[in-house]
């Protein structure tokens, strides 16, 4: 298996995750060799982000047309680690890794029907202001809730 630079034990890394998103691949997310086209596995990462902002509710603030502060994907990245076919079912792990200012790294690890890993990730969302894009520190009750999650991704 690949090392990647965020992961420093594989074994210790995976059993931090206890929230995922379940899916099902579709046939339009396949490609011409048969397995799904690598774009997609960020869709995937997407919708297990925004189930787990959910789960915290942070969507009802951020997903308001009138909020103040909005969720952006600073960066993003994907490692492959096997191909992945039409009509697997695939659960997403996400986990906060870490909490900055207005930051978040955000960890994600996709796992077949058989328990194998599939893809990595990591991505930093930060917090930014709707009006002036700039970031948006979190307010401490929000910092905590951020917090209270990771600890408990670590457990």
């Amino acid at each position: 298996m690949a090392r990647q630079d965020y992961i420093s034990n594989m074994d210790e890394w995976q059993n931090g995750f206890s929230f995922f998103h379940e899916l099902q691949v579709r046939f339009g997310e396949i490609d011409g060799f048969g397995h799904v086209n690598n774009t997609n596995i960020f869709t995937y990462m997407e919708e297990a982000r925004i189930a787990m902002f959910k789960e915290l509710g942070l969507m009802t603030d951020w997903g308001a047309p009138n909020s103040a502060e909005i969720p952006v994907v600073a960066d993003l990245q994907c490692d492959y680690l096997a191909q992945i076919m039409y009509d697997e079912r695939l659960k997403v792990y996400v986990k906060i890794n870490e909490v900055g200012s207005s930051s978040i790294d955000i960890h994600y690890l996709g796992v077949n029907e058989k328990q194998t890993p599939v893809f990595t990730g990591r991505g930093a969302i930060v917090q930014i202001s709707r009006q002036s894009g700039r970031p948006s520190k979190w307010n401490e009750e929000l910092k905590q809730q951020l917090n209270n999650f990771s600890d408990k991704a670590r457990v």
